[in-house]
């Protein structure tokens, strides 16, 4: 059974509309809205059943949490996994730009999660830490050298992103890991939802909160960016801000190029490595 086929099964004639941001990835998730005589729900179908497995463990583990969302139902129908959700609001943080009131709202979703217990969500024993965070950084470091040609990354900017330090790991949390205005989900009255919780697992704090500071000052403005640091309450040191993005955005770059080996398009790395570049003229020795 595909997608269409299901939305289509569980709507059961009610009006629905499909929300899915086009991707290259492989096994997309689907979300559609559904207009119910009771109000609209959002039905996600999972690209696999471990998304499935994975975001039902972690938000079961975060009930409660303000923000985080919470299934209505969830069921396997020919093999596809599916939830529903109350619609947590027609916006997201990215489509209403430099509104520090819902940044500091997202800031606090990401604290009440950093400080729930870490045990409740994975039974990890160390997840990612300093040491995976070092290592990780290295081995980033070197795949992205496979696709400076393709990157149009030059030889210096990537000598100069290399050698960059590790940026500050402290002891792994509960974290969401891809805290993106998109996935900050905005109502009428202002309440905000994270949604995707697929990728939770125990991370630094300053994974999460770094990544959400980078993309909602890049895509969305800086009092976004200062709003979720206000609501989260604590302001990134600016030097372990710019460690930490060019590790972002060196990420973000070689998923992107591994994601368009077989793409014939003309997408752009430019506004990624334009981050970079700032990136690291920012981060210190």
């Amino acid at each position: 059974m595909d997608s269409l086929a299901l939305v289509e099964l569980i709507a059961a004639g009610d009006r629905y509309q499909d929300l899915t941001r086009p991707t290259k990835a492989l096994a997309q998730d689907r979300l559609f809205r559904i207009w119910r005589q009771d109000g609209p729900v959002l039905l996600k179908v999972y690209g696999t059943p471990a998304r499935a497995r994975r975001e039902t463990h972690a938000l079961e583990a975060l009930g409660g949490i303000e923000g985080v969302p919470s299934a209505s139902a969830t069921g396997i129908e020919a093999e596809v996994s599916w939830a529903l959700f109350p619609d947590p609001g027609e916006w997201t943080l990215g489509q209403l730009p430099e509104n520090q009131r819902n940044g500091a709202a997202a800031g606090r979703i990401l604290r009440a999660v950093h400080d729930s217990d870490p045990g409740a969500l994975s039974n990890l024993s160390r997840g990612i830490d300093a040491e995976w965070v070092a290592v990780d950084f290295a081995s980033t470091m070197r795949r992205l050298n496979r696709y400076r040609g393709r990157i149009g990354l030059d030889a210096d900017l990537y000598e100069a992103a290399r050698t960059i330090p590790t940026p500050f790991a402290s002891p792994p949390r509960g974290a969401h890991t891809d805290p993106s205005p998109q996935n900050f989900v905005v109502n009428e009255y202002g309440d905000v939802t994270l949604n995707n919780w697929q990728w939770a697992t125990l991370a630094p704090p300053e994974w999460d909160l770094s990544k959400a500071v980078w993309l909602a000052a890049t895509h969305a403005g800086p009092r976004l960016a200062e709003g979720i640091q206000e609501g989260y309450g604590v302001f990134v040191e600016e030097e372990q801000l710019a460690r930490w993005t060019v590790y972002h955005a060196a990420m973000r770059l070689v998923y992107e190029a591994e994601q368009r080996m077989f793409d014939k398009g003309t997408d752009s790395y430019e506004d990624t490595v334009v981050q970079l570049a700032n990136a690291v003229a920012r981060a210190g020795e």
